[in-house]
């Protein structure tokens, strides 16, 4: 789950991690133009974006509190026996789909712990006790080996064997990570306290990548530049529900507050800087 940000005292709204992908779903699809190759192949890479975190499912239902702030724990501050549990089943539901959705998926449960394969200085797995280190490395080493299974799977289709090569494979991943730290950057953040952000490694082909950077032009409207979608001006949004502290101490915990409250949607619309 996702707990964004918020002005003092007032209710933080909460964004299931299906609603999440749902957004990334919508800006795989729209992803792509002239400058940026779109995604390839098409549908296993919309699905898998669509889904990349669909581990979280059961968890979400039934989220534990985090003490410290008296809401669900706040994504990647989910404690180790919860967080390795969703990034084994994330993989697991998209394998489910196609080799290839599983295949990039594990890849990024593996790279969210360790740096995004190089990408990124937020190392996971560096965050975690030491007493919680074995629990991950467990995880982490069966997606190292269920990504040589299901390369080997991937290998054997005639139409995707050529996706395996590294350069083609990390301009997949890379694909995937631009549009999550995306949609990430609407759900965490507050619409009055979001900034100007950079992305780098946004690939405009396999073997080139942009440095991509978003800013508020005015309310609802962010501009990105160099603009990596087919569509200038088009609009997307995500939804999500208001909680407050101590909602779990309601009859029926969180599961039951998060029914409970009206769903509140959020629309922007991204155009070329």
């Amino acid at each position: 789950m996702i707990i964004q940000t918020a002005p003092a005292d007032t209710p933080r709204l909460a964004i299931m991690m299906y609603e999440h992908t749902a957004l990334c779903g919508q800006l795989a699809r729209a992803f792509g133009n002239d400058s940026f190759e779109a995604l390839a192949p098409l549908e296993p890479m919309v699905y898998v974006i669509a889904h990349h975190d669909a581990g979280w499912g059961q968890f979400d239902y039934d989220p534990v509190t985090d003490p410290g702030t008296g809401l669900p724990y706040n994504l990647i501050e989910t404690p180790a026996e919860y967080i390795t549990v969703t990034s084994r089943q994330s993989p697991d539901f998209n394998e489910r789909q196609h080799p290839f959705c599983g295949l990039i998926s594990s890849m990024h449960s593996w790279g969210l712990y360790n740096g995004r394969y190089g990408l990124s200085s937020h190392v996971l797995i560096d965050k975690f006790p030491e007493k919680d280190r074995p629990l991950a490395e467990r995880m982490l080493d069966g997606e190292l080996a269920r990504q040589k299974r299901l390369k080997a799977e991937v290998g054997r289709d005639a139409e995707l064997s050529e996706r395996l090569k590294e350069n083609k494979l990390f301009q997949n991943y890379k694909q995937l990570q631009f549009i999550d730290t995306l949609a990430l950057y609407f759900n965490r953040v507050h619409p009055g306290e979001r900034r100007q952000q950079v992305f780098e490694h946004v690939p405009r082909s396999a073997d080139a990548d942009a440095t991509v950077t978003i800013e508020p032009r005015e309310p609802g409207v962010y501009a990105l530049s160099p603009f990596p979608f087919a569509c200038d001006g088009a609009q997307f949004g995500f939804a999500g529900r208001r909680i407050r502290p101590g909602g779990n101490e309601q009859k029926g915990g969180w599961t039951q507050t998060l029914r409970r409250a009206p769903t509140e949607w959020e629309c922007f619309r991204l155009v070329a800087g």
